[in-house]
C-alpha cells in the first residue's frame, strides 16, 4: 500500500471535522468559526458558510445529499441546504459535540455536553434526551433504527429512533478512558452491526449491535480522535495524537501510515467509493492523498496466490478454480509459490508453507517452516529448500531456518526473477537486468551464468520447456525470442508487456500487449485475438491472464497455428498443436489433410479423436495392404478421394494405375450407371451386361421397386420379380402373374400363394393352389385361416384328410374355451383318446369349481364316449364297460348332489322339502362305498336332517345328527346343528307313516326303512329301486329280463310295439315326441291288474339274501300291454332293459337319449324351463 498526496491546503483556524457529499463531488469542512465548503478532487474552497458565533466542532451530510448540519460551541445547529443556503437554526443548552443524520429516515440527532436531540423535517420541534455524561460522538445504524453514542465516561448508549436505551456498553476502565470517536461497519456482508470504538485508554474495540465485543482491545500508543470505515467496510483509518493517519483492517490490524503532519490529526475522512482520504489537523492543515495498493502475488503453473484484505492470502486453482483461503491477520508484503511450497512474507517473519499431498487437486497448505526475522526486500523468490531474497543489485539465498547460504552481486539492477525447475536444493533462476542482462543462477553454485546480453533493459522473461529457447520482453515492449545455444535472434514483435511459453509444445508462445492477445507458432505469423491483461502462464490450450486485480484461465482454442502447420504439411506438429485443445472439425480437417497427405499414422490417430470409424477401417486396410507389399501411393490416394467423395477424381487415378475395374465397381454402387457407361463406353458387351445386370439389382432396392419388379419380368426372372411384389404387397400385380404362369410352373406359383397368405388374401390364395391342384395346402389354408365351413367342404369330398381339419378345429375350439365342442369335435375325427381327455379335465374342473351339475352332465358324456370306444374296439370292452358303469353311478351322484349343495351354500332354494328329503335319502344310500371327490356328506345329512324335521322323520333326524357328531363339522354349521341336536330331542321318536308308506317296494310290497345301508334295493326281495330323475321318488316299476331264447326284436313283436295301433284308445299311450318317448297313461279299456298273469308271477313271497330277477317267457311277453312296459334300448355292445309299470295309471315319461325316468308332469315342466333334457341336456327337436 502507498500514500500519494493528491493536494493540501492549510488555513489559519484549527480543522475540527469534515464530511463528504455522498456523490464525493463537495468536501464541508468545520474550521474555526466558518463551515469551508471544498471541491473533493483539487481542494479550492468553493464558498465559507458564516452563521455560528463560535468554533464549529462537528459537521455532517445527510444521505440524501439534499442538505448537511453544522453544530457549534454557540449551543446551535444549522441546516445547509446542498445550494449553501441556512434553512433552519434550533439550539442546546451547552455546546454541540457531534452530529450524524440517518442514512434512511434523514433524522438529525444533535448531542451537546449534557443531553441529544433528535429532529426531522416533518417535525415542528426537537425531542430531547437528558444523559448522564458529556457525549463526544456519535453514529447510526446502517439500517437507520439505533443511534449510538460514545461519552466521557466510558460508557457507549444504544438508542432507538425514540431516544429510548436498548443496550450500555461500559468499558472497564470506565472515565478514565473516554470514549472519542465510534464508526457503524458500512459493510452489507457482515451478519451483524459492527461498532468501532476508539477510546483516550489508547484502545479500539469492536462491538456487535447485542453489546457483545468482537475479539479483543487493540493498543493503539496513541489518543485517538477519529475513527471512519472506508464505503464497504473493507478498511478503517484512523488518526489522533500521533499527528498521522494509519489504515488499519476491518478487524483493527494496522497495515501502515497514510500521512504524517506537525499536529494532532483531529479528523480524518474516506471520499465515498473511492481510495482518496482526507485529514484536517489542529494546526489547519488539509491534506488528500490517494491510496494505491498494489498487487501481492506469485504464480506456478495453475496455482495462483494472491493477497486479499491486505491481510490474507487466497490460493486459487486455476483449472479446477477451487480457493483457499490463509489468514495471516497481519500485513501480507510478499508472496511466493512454487510447486507445493507457499511463502508469505509479513512485517515481522516469513512463513513457508507446504502442501498436505502431492496430488494435484490438493489445496490445504500446511505450516512447515517459521522464519522470525524482519527483512527488506524487493523481490521474493521460494524454493524447494530455500527462500531467495533479491534487495536491489544483491540476491540473497536462505535456508528454511534462516541460515545465509550465498549472495550474488549483481552489476545492475535485478528487474524479473524466475525459477525455472530443477531438483530440490539445485533449482535453476532466470534473472533480467536493468543494464539487459540475463543470467540463469543455480541455488547451489556461486557463479552465475550469463545467457545473454541485451541493450536494454529486461522487462519479463521466460524460458521454453525444453530450455533451448528464451523469449525477452524489454522496456521498449519489443518481443525479442533467442536459440539459448547458438545466442541467434530467431524473431522478434512489436508491441509486448508479458510472454509465455506453452508448457506442452515447445514452439508455441503467447505474449500480451496493446489489448490483444498474440499466439506465435513455429515461425509462422501471429495469430491475434482481443483480450485485456497480462500473460503470465500458457498450459496446454489455457492461457492465464491476469486483469487488474483477478486471475482468470482462458480456454483458447488453438485452431489458427494448427492451420499454419497443414499448410505447410507438417502434420506431425499440427497434431502436437491439435492435442493441446482445438474443436472437432478442426480434427477433422487434420486428420483429412494427413490422409491426402498420406501420413497415414497421423491421420489415424486424428480419426481415433473423432471416432470416426469409416476412415479408420480404410486406413486399416491400406497399412495391411502395405505389408503385404503393395506401395502405389496413387492407388492409396484414389481409395482415399473414393472414400471423401471425389469419385470422379478417383476414377481418374483408378485409371491411371490400371486398375479400371475398381472405377467400374465404385459407379455400380454408387448407382451411377451413366457414369459407368460413360466409362466404359461401347466397347466391352461383357462389362454392359454386368452393368444391365447390377441396375436391375439397383432397381430392386432402390426407391423405384415396382420398375424393378417389371424390369426383372421383362427378363423373365419372376421369382425376383415375384419376391418383390410380394414384399410391397401389390396382390392385384401378384394375381396377374399367377394367372399367367402355366400350372407346371409350381415354384412361382407356390411363391405367390405364399405372398397370398401371408397378406391376407384368402382368395385369392385359394385360386392359386386350386389351380396348382395342391389340396393338402389348400386345406391347410382353410384350417390356418379358420375358414372351417370350407375345410369340412373339402373333407366331405375327400374324407381321407379328416384328421387335417377336425385336430386343429377341436384344439381351436379348446383355445377359445369351447371345451364341449371341441370335445365333439375329437369325437367326429375319431380321436377318442383326446376327447376323452378333453372331458376329464372339463369334468375335474367342474369339481373342483364346486360346478355339480356341470359335472354330472361330463360325466354321463364320458360314460357314453367309453361306450363308443368299446363298441368300436374289442381289446378296450371289457375296462370300457366298467368305466361307463362307473361314470353313469358317478354322474348320478354329482346330478344329484347339485341340489344339496345349492340348499346347504345359497340362502333360497327351489326345491320343495320332499325333493331334497327323496334326494338326500338317495344319496346317501348310494354313498356306500368311497364318497367322489367334492362330495360333502355333512352337507348331505345336515340337508336330510333339516328336512327330516320339517317333515316329522324325527328318528332319522336324530340318527342324521348323531352321524353328524362323527364327523369334522364347518364352523358354519357348528352353532346351529349343536342347537338342533338337542331340541330335536324334545320330538318324539319315530318317524311320520306317510314317509314310511312311501318306500314301498313294488315288487314284493315290502315297507323299507327310509335309510339303507345296502343300498338302493327292497330289504326283502332285493329288487332295486327306480327313482325318478327329479324327485327322486320310486316308480312303481320292476324290471324283468327275457329267457335266453328270446331276442329283443322277438321280445318287441311278441309285446307288439313293432307297428304302431291306429284306433284313439293306443293313440293315447303313444309317445308325445314323435314316437322317441314312452308315456304310459291310464286306459279304461284295461283288464283288472289280479287276471293279469305277470302280476301273479311277481306277487311270491322272495326271502334269502341273494337277488332273484323276474324272467318272462313268450306267452307273459304276449299278455303284456304295450303301454305297460318302458324299454332301455341300449346301443351295443349293452343289452336292452326292460320296466312294467306296475300302475299304470301313473304317467311315466323316459329320455330317448340318457334313458332318465320322470313322472311325466315333471318333465315335461322342466323340459319347458331348460328346453332340453334336465339330465343329459339333450335339446327337444334333437332327432335321437
Amino acid at each position: 500500500m502507498r500514500a500519494v498526496l493528491a493536494w493540501q491546503d492549510k488555513v489559519r483556524e484549527r480543522v475540527y471535522d469534515l464530511a463528504f457529499k455522498p456523490d464525493g463531488s463537495q468536501l464541508i469542512i468545520a474550521a474555526g468559526l466558518r463551515v469551508l465548503v471544498c471541491d473533493a478532487a483539487e481542494g479550492t474552497i468553493i464558498q465559507p458558510l458564516k452563521g455560528h458565533k463560535d468554533t464549529v466542532y462537528c459537521v455532517a451530510y445527510a444521505k440524501d445529499g439534499k442538505r448537511f448540519a453544522s453544530g457549534s460551541a454557540d449551543k446551535s445547529i444549522i441546516i445547509w441546504t446542498s445550494k449553501l443556503e441556512g434553512i433552519l437554526k434550533y439550539t442546546h443548552n451547552d455546546s454541540i459535540q457531534c452530529v450524524a443524520y440517518n442514512p434512511v429516515t434523514h433524522q438529525l440527532a444533535s448531542c451537546s455536553s449534557g443531553d441529544f436531540g433528535l429532529w426531522s423535517p416533518e417535525q415542528k420541534s426537537v425531542n430531547k434526551h437528558k444523559v448522564s455524561s458529556k457525549i463526544t460522538c456519535c453514529g447510526w445504524t446502517n439500517d437507520g433504527q439505533y443511534l449510538a453514542i460514545g461519552m466521557m465516561n466510558g460508557v457507549v448508549s444504544i438508542r432507538n429512533k425514540n431516544g429510548e436505551e436498548k443496550v450500555k456498553i461500559e468499558r472497564p476502565e470506565g472515565s478514565s478512558s473516554p470514549i472519542w470517536s465510534i464508526a457503524w461497519n458500512p459493510s452489507k456482508d457482515e451478519h451483524h452491526d459492527i461498532l468501532a470504538v476508539a477510546d483516550w485508554g489508547q484502545k479500539l474495540s469492536f462491538y456487535q449491535l447485542s453489546g457483545k465485543q468482537i475479539g479483543k482491545d487493540r493498543s493503539l500508543n496513541y489518543d485517538p480522535c477519529c475513527v471512519s470505515y472506508f464505503s464497504k467496510g473493507e478498511y478503517i483509518v484512523m488518526s489522533g495524537s500521533d499527528k498521522q493517519v494509519s489504515l488499519y483492517t476491518k478487524d483493527g490490524v494496522r497495515l501502515g501510515t497514510i500521512g504524517e503532519q506537525n499536529a494532532w490529526v483531529w479528523t480524518c475522512r474516506v471520499k465515498p467509493d473511492s481510495n482518496f482520504v482526507v485529514l484536517g489537523c489542529q494546526d489547519g492543515t488539509i491534506a488528500c492523498y490517494q491510496l494505491a495498493f498494489s498487487t501481492v502475488h506469485g504464480l506456478y503453473k495453475d496455482r495462483y496466490a494472491y493477497r486479499d484484505s491486505m491481510t490474507d492470502v487466497i490460493v486459487q486453482h486455476l483449472i479446477t478454480e477451487q480457493k483457499v483461503r490463509i489468514k495471516c491477520r497481519e500485513l501480507v508484503k510478499k508472496i511466493a509459490i512454487y510447486r507445493n511450497r507457499l511463502a508469505i512474507q509479513l512485517p515481522e517473519k516469513i512463513l513457508i508453507y507446504e502442501l498436505n499431498s502431492d496430488e494435484s487437486s490438493d489445496m490445504s497448505y500446511r505450516i512447515k517452516e517459521n522464519i522470525c526475522r524482519k527483512f527488506e526486500c524487493n523481490l521474493l523468490v521460494v524454493c524447494s529448500q530455500h527462500i531467495i531474497l533479491c534487495q536491489e543489485k544483491r540476491l540473497q539465498c536462505l535456508s528454511f531456518t534462516s541460515v545465509r547460504e550465498k549472495e550474488w552481486v549483481m552489476e545492475s539492477l535485478i528487474r524479473y526473477i524466475k525459477v525455472i525447475g530443477g531438483p530440490p536444493g539445485r533449482e535453476g533462476l532466470l534473472v533480467g537486468l536493468k543494464n539487459g542482462s540475463i543470467l540463469k543462477i543455480f541455488v547451489d553454485n556461486p557463479f552465475p551464468i550469463t545467457l545473454l546480453k541485451l541493450s536494454t533493459s529486461v522487462r519479463c522473461l521466460d524460458m521454453s520447456a525444453s530450455r533451448n529457447k528464451l523469449a525477452v520482453v524489454d522496456e521498449h515492449s519489443t518481443l525479442l525470442v533467442y536459440d539459448i545455444n547458438s545466442k541467434e535472434l530467431l524473431f522478434q514483435e512489436p508491441n509486448a508487456n508479458s510472454v509465455a511459453w506453452n508448457t506442452q509444445c515447445e514452439d508455441m508462445l503467447c505474449f500480451s500487449g496493446n489489448g490483444y492477445l498474440n499466439i506465435k507458432a513455429s515461425n509462422f505469423p501471429v495469430h491475434q485475438q482481443k483480450m485485456q491483461g497480462f500473460i503470465v502462464g500458457y498450459n496446454g490450450s489455457k492461457i492465464f491472464c491476469l486483469h487488474v486485480y483477478s486471475m482468470s484461465a482462458v480456454e483458447v482454442p488453438q485452431s489458427a497455428p494448427m492451420y499454419q502447420y497443414l499448410e505447410r504439411k507438417m502434420f506431425k506438429d499440427a497434431y502436437q498443436i491439435a492435442c493441446l485443445g482445438v474443436t472437432d472439425s478442426d480434427w477433422r480437417d487434420l486428420a483429412t489433410e494427413a490422409l491426402e497427405g498420406l501420413d497415414f499414422e497421423t491421420a489415424k490417430k486424428a480419426f481415433i479423436r473423432i471416432r470416426d470409424l469409416r476412415y479408420l477401417e480404410l486406413i486399416n486396410s491400406i497399412e495391411e495392404r502395405k505389408k503385404r507389399g503393395e506401395n502405389d501411393n496413387e492407388l492409396f490416394l484414389a481409395d482415399v478421394y473414393a472414400f471423401q467423395g471425389k469419385f470422379h477424381e478417383a476414377a481418374k487415378l483408378y485409371k491411371r494405375t490400371g486398375h479400371e475395374s475398381r472405377a467400374l465397381r465404385m459407379y455400380t454402387d454408387l448407382r451411377m450407371f451413366e457414369y459407368a457407361k460413360e466409362f466404359v463406353g461401347t466397347t466391352d458387351p461383357k462389362s454392359s451386361r454386368m452393368l444391365m445386370t447390377k441396375q436391375a439389382d439397383w432397381a430392386k432396392s432402390s426407391k423405384e421397386p415396382r420398375a424393378a419388379a417389371e424390369m426383372y419380368l421383362s427378363a423373365g426372372e419372376h421369382l425376383k420379380a415375384i419376391d418383390i411384389i410380394g414384399e410391397h404387397g401389390w396382390a392385384d400385380m401378384l394375381i396377374d402373374i399367377a394367372r399367367k404362369l402355366d400350372k407346371a410352373e409350381r415354384e412361382p406359383l407356390a411363391k405367390c400363394a405364399l405372398h397370398f397368405k401371408r397378406l391376407k388374401h384368402h382368395g385369392y390364395a385359394t385360386e392359386t393352389y386350386s389351380k396348382m391342384g395342391d389340396l393338402k395346402a389348400l386345406l391347410d389354408l382353410h384350417v390356418e385361416t379358420r375358414h372351417w365351413d370350407e375345410a369340412f367342404s373339402l373333407v366331405e369330398k375327400h374324407p381321407h384328410f379328416k384328421n387335417d381339419v377336425f385336430v386343429p378345429y377341436a384344439q381351436w375350439l379348446a383355445e377359445n374355451d369351447r371345451f364341449e365342442e371341441a370335445q365333439k369335435a375329437f369325437h367326429k375325427a375319431g380321436r377318442q383318446n383326446e376327447a376323452v381327455k378333453v372331458l376329464e379335465q372339463l369334468t375335474h374342473n367342474a369339481v373342483v369349481e364346486n360346478r355339480f351339475n356341470g359335472a354330472g352332465y361330463y360325466y354321463w358324456m364320458l360314460s357314453m364316449q367309453c361306450l363308443d370306444i368299446a363298441r368300436e374296439s374289442e381289446e378296450q370292452k371289457d375296462e370300457m364297460l366298467k368305466k361307463f358303469e362307473r361314470f353313469q353311478h358317478l354322474a348320478e351322484l354329482y346330478h344329484v348332489y347339485h341340489s344339496i349343495q345349492r340348499y346347504t351354500d345359497e340362502p333360497f332354494s327351489s326345491h320343495m322339502p320332499e325333493t331334497l328329503f327323496n334326494i338326500c335319502r338317495f344319496l346317501l344310500n348310494n354313498l356306500t362305498r368311497d364318497i367322489p371327490p367334492g362330495i360333502s356328506k355333512v352337507n348331505t345329512l345336515y340337508a336330510l336332517a333339516k328336512q327330516s324335521r320339517k317333515l316329522g322323520a324325527y328318528k332319522l333326524a336324530r340318527y342324521s345328527y348323531e352321524k353328524l357328531q362323527e364327523l369334522h363339522i364347518p364352523s358354519r354349521f357348528l352353532e346351529s346343528i349343536e342347537l338342533d341336536s338337542l331340541t330335536i330331542r324334545s320330538k318324539p321318536f319315530h318317524d311320520s307313516e306317510d314317509l314310511i308308506e312311501g318306500m314301498m317296494c313294488y315288487r314284493c310290497s315290502t315297507n323299507n326303512p327310509l335309510l339303507n345301508n345296502q343300498g338302493s334295493v327292497c330289504i326283502n326281495c332285493r329288487q332295486p329301486f327306480i327313482y325318478s330323475a327329479s324327485s327322486y321318488e320310486v316308480l312303481p316299476l320292476v324290471q324283468f329280463y327275457l329267457e335266453e331264447a328270446i331276442s329283443d326284436e322277438e321280445a318287441l313283436s311278441l309285446i307288439d310295439l313293432e307297428v304302431p295301433h291306429t284306433d284313439q284308445r293306443d293313440a293315447q299311450g303313444q309317445d308325445i315326441d314323435n314316437g322317441e318317448l314312452q308315456a304310459l297313461r291310464i286306459d279304461d279299456g284295461l283288464d283288472g291288474a289280479m287276471e293279469d298273469p305277470f302280476t301273479a308271477k311277481m306277487s311270491f313271497e322272495q326271502g334269502g339274501s341273494t337277488f332273484v330277477p323276474v324272467k318272462v317267457s313268450r306267452s307273459v311277453l304276449r299278455s303284456m300291454s304295450r303301454r305297460d312296459v318302458l324299454i332301455k334300448r341300449w346301443p351295443r355292445p349293452l343289452k336292452w332293459e326292460y320296466f312294467r309299470s306296475l300302475l299304470p295309471d301313473v304317467s311315466i315319461t323316459m329320455c330317448p337319449t340318457c334313458f332318465k325316468m320322470f313322472h311325466s308332469e315333471d318333465y315335461e315342466l322342466l323340459v319347458l324351463q331348460h328346453s332340453s333334457c334336465p339330465y343329459c341336456r339333450r335339446p327337444i327337436d334333437e332327432p335321437n
